[in-house]
């Protein structure tokens, strides 16, 4: 596994020369990239890639111009409960930094734990709670593991998203995002406990990542399309297959959000 030899790889298929955002899709959203021209390589042709292996995900790297910015889009991620690896999204965010991203969005499917965030909707993630307890940097060798997150997502990536929102008028509730490893869906006394501790929305993914890309120095932003309510706030019986079925709906308003947002993009400083 080398990074040079993926990015290597990577620079002789695209015809940019560096990447200004990362963007990695959750379930359902894979369509959005194709809206890049550019180039598409799977991940089994990068050396050192993970696979992405939930069904909902495309995993394919789709590199080229989107808008007013050059872009990275990852057609889906591995999750931890894969394969038990909470730093499986490093070598693929390391890449992309190498490339000369200076910040990554994230998007997910999660679950709303309050009454007010219904399925369809979408809420934008301001802060995190990891009820998982992993961490992806759990083994690194230098001080640099000792990453603050005070503000792991960048307000001025916020507020952009929150401008691209209002324009294309979808809005967006803003709210705190908990981890859970998965793949088992969370308990009733889970959500509960989620809603006593400030959570507003659950899901299997999207922490680590954002762990990772401020160890790597990477700006945040990350929005979750809500697909169900938290276990016993509803009568729907969760799974899988009914959270990909409602995750298309919330696409939709995401895609406009993110579309805006990289129609009008300017990188960080800029006037």
């Amino acid at each position: 596994m080398s990074l040079s030899n993926a990015v290597g790889l990577i620079r002789s298929k695209i015809q940019i020369d560096t990447i200004d955002v990362a963007l990695i899709l959750g379930s359902g959203l894979g369509a959005f990239a194709d809206q890049v021209d550019g180039a598409c390589i799977d991940y089994a042709d990068i050396p050192g890639f993970p696979h992405a292996g939930v069904s909902g995900h495309s995993p394919k790297l789709v590199i080229g111009k989107l808008g007013n910015a050059d872009v990275a889009i990852f057609g889906g991620r591995m999750h931890y409960y894969e394969k038990g690896q909470a730093d499986v999204m490093r070598f693929p965010l390391e890449v992309v930094a190498e490339l000369g991203a200076s910040e990554v969005i994230l998007t997910n499917s999660a679950g709303s734990v309050r009454e007010n965030i219904q399925p369809g909707e979408l809420m934008q993630i301001v802060d995190h709670l990891n009820f998982s307890g992993l961490n992806p940097l759990i083994g690194e060798g230098t001080d640099k593991r000792f990453v603050g997150l005070s503000e792991a997502y960048d307000p001025g990536i916020a507020n952009a998203l929150q401008v691209a929102a209002e324009t294309v008028g979808e809005p967006m509730h803003q709210g705190v995002y908990t981890w859970f490893s998965g793949p088992s869906f969370e308990t009733p006394a889970e959500i509960r406990a989620t809603q006593v501790l400030g959570g507003d929305a659950v899901g299997m993914s999207t922490v680590p990542e954002v762990i990772l890309a401020r160890f790597l120095g990477l700006r945040v932003g990350a929005i979750s399309a809500i697909t169900n309510m938290g276990a016993g706030m509803s009568n729907e019986s969760l799974s899988h297959e009914y959270t990909k079925n409602m995750a298309p709906i919330g696409a939709v308003k995401l895609s406009a959000i993110l579309t805006e947002y990289f129609r009008t993009y300017q990188p960080a400083g800029a006037d």
